[in-house]
């Protein structure tokens, strides 16, 4: 199974390059990109998972009614995206449930930093997906956490796809940086591999980030975003259907590998 998922949230990446970004904007960029993704998933009838911060969700009411009601999943990115605390675990989960009338049981720490995982399970989450079990320098270094799924402290631990041996992320960065073919080769290794896919982005890479002066983004960030982005995520996803790779939620998935 493919777990495509996105980590939707009000932009504020900007700040960590030294740029100013209001809230509005934070809002609107992130809104679009959502739209575009969700037209995507529409286009090729494929279920995804959305880990969504209640700032964000707060802003986009229609959005998470579209989301719900055509088969998505909606889970946890937290309360906000750039500050934490451990109660917020349960806050936005009360707050998500209470936003979109469906029970939460995902969790995605933003920018994937560590979390306790005793504070996951203390707030009733049944997975949390918040491990990228590679090496990426000054963020994390992972090599030594199970690149597949695991169970620690009650909680199924579900980390970011890397391949097999070389541990070579799956993840968002090297989707727009590596040449198709590559990616596409990395990927179809990794699935024959584990049996499933485990990759994520993010609504504000569907927005034309070339701006330095307005985001302050390095190249390796800009490159292929905006229309590139969405052609590139259509080319993805008809290639993985071409292969016959099933598409599904995290919740979906949790239940195949609780019936094996």
């Amino acid at each position: 199974m493919v777990l495509l998922s996105f980590d939707i949230e009000e932009f504020d990446m900007p700040f960590e390059y030294g740029k100013d970004i209001s809230f509005e904007d934070q809002i609107a960029i992130s809104r679009a990109g959502t739209i575009t993704i969700l037209d995507i998933l529409d286009k090729f009838e494929v279920k995804a998972t959305f880990f969504c911060t209640v700032t964000f969700a707060e802003n986009i009411p229609d959005l998470i009614k579209r989301i719900t009601e055509t088969g998505h999943e909606l889970a946890s990115h937290g309360y906000y995206h750039s500050d934490f605390k451990p109660e917020h675990l349960l806050q936005s989960k009360l707050k998500l449930e209470e936003l979109s009338g469906k029970k939460i049981t995902g969790y995605r720490m933003a920018r994937m930093m560590p979390v306790d995982e005793k504070e996951i399970e203390k707030a009733g989450y049944t997975y949390n997906t918040s491990i990228n079990p590679t090496y990426l320098p000054g963020r994390y270094n992972n090599f030594n956490v199970s690149r597949t799924y695991f169970i620690k402290n009650n909680v199924l631990q579900i980390p970011a796809s890397v391949s097999p041996l070389i541990r070579f992320p799956l993840f968002w960065l090297s989707f727009h940086n590596l040449p198709l073919g590559i990616y596409k080769t990395l990927a179809s290794w990794t699935y024959k591999k584990d049996k499933y896919l485990n990759i994520y982005f993010h609504p504000w890479e569907f927005t034309d980030l070339e701006d330095f002066d307005r985001f302050g983004f390095p190249a390796y960030v800009r490159k292929n975003t905006g229309t590139k982005m969405a052609k590139r995520t259509e080319n993805l996803i008809s290639w993985m259907k071409a292969k016959n790779y099933p598409f599904g939620t995290f919740q979906e998935f949790i239940r195949t590998i609780s019936s094996n």
